[in-house]
Formats: C-alpha cells, sequence, structure tokens
C-alpha cells in the first residue's frame, strides 16, 4: 500500500509544466533541500539550483515528454518515458529516459535521478 506522500499527480504535472516551460510551477514541486540528479551535471541541490538549471544550463529549448510507464511503489515513483524537442542549438532531441521519485513528507520531490537511453557502453 502507498503512502499518501508518494504523489503520482505531481510527477504527472511536472512533465505538463516543464513542457508549458514554466519554472515557478515546476521548482514548486520540489522540497525546499531536495537533490536532483541528472547525467552530466553536479547534483543540483535546493529551489536556486533548479531555477538556474531550468533557466539556463538546460540544454533543451522546448519540446514535449510522453510518459510510457509509471510504477508507484510504497516510498517512490519510477517513469519511462520519451522526449521529443529541440535544443538550444537548434538541433533536434528524440530521447528515451527513466526518472526516479522520492517524496518528502508533504509530497513534494525529496529526490529525483534522470536517466538516458543512449549508448555508452
Amino acid at each position: 500500500m502507498t503512502t499518501q506522500r508518494v504523489r503520482p499527480d505531481r510527477v504527472e504535472l511536472y512533465y505538463r509544466l516543464v513542457d508549458a516551460d514554466d519554472i515557478d510551477g515546476l521548482v514548486e514541486l520540489f522540497a525546499p533541500d531536495t537533490v536532483y540528479r541528472r547525467p552530466g551535471y553536479e547534483p543540483l541541490e535546493g529551489h536556486a539550483a533548479l531555477r538556474a538549471f531550468y533557466e539556463g544550463e538546460r540544454v533543451i529549448d522546448s519540446g514535449a515528454h510522453t510518459v510510457d510507464h509509471m510504477v508507484v511503489g510504497e516510498e517512490s515513483v519510477a517513469v519511462h518515458g520519451r522526449f521529443e524537442g529541440t535544443l538550444r542549438d537548434g538541433s533536434a532531441a528524440s530521447l528515451r529516459f527513466a526518472d526516479f521519485y522520492t517524496f518528502d513528507e508533504q509530497g513534494r520531490f525529496a529526490t529525483r535521478d534522470t536517466f538516458f537511453f543512449a549508448p555508452l557502453v
């Protein structure tokens, strides 16, 4: 049985907000002391780091996320999906991803880990 703090609805909302470029809205989904780990970046810790990432460091300019699968556990949510969009340099991006979320007591994202389906090894 999942606890009330595990909020798959907030995970779905996150993708809508990021695709709409609603940085204020998406940052509020994260706990103030959140840690977001993403390949190619140092861990992003806290709201200020998230805001800096989404406002300038993120290489994606625009696009749309599609969630293909979501698994809701007792303490976390896992997502497998696709992204289609444009990078800041104007090139097209098409990739598969997996995200793993944990939650704080208020149902905000305590941690997020992102992985990309890419031929690295």
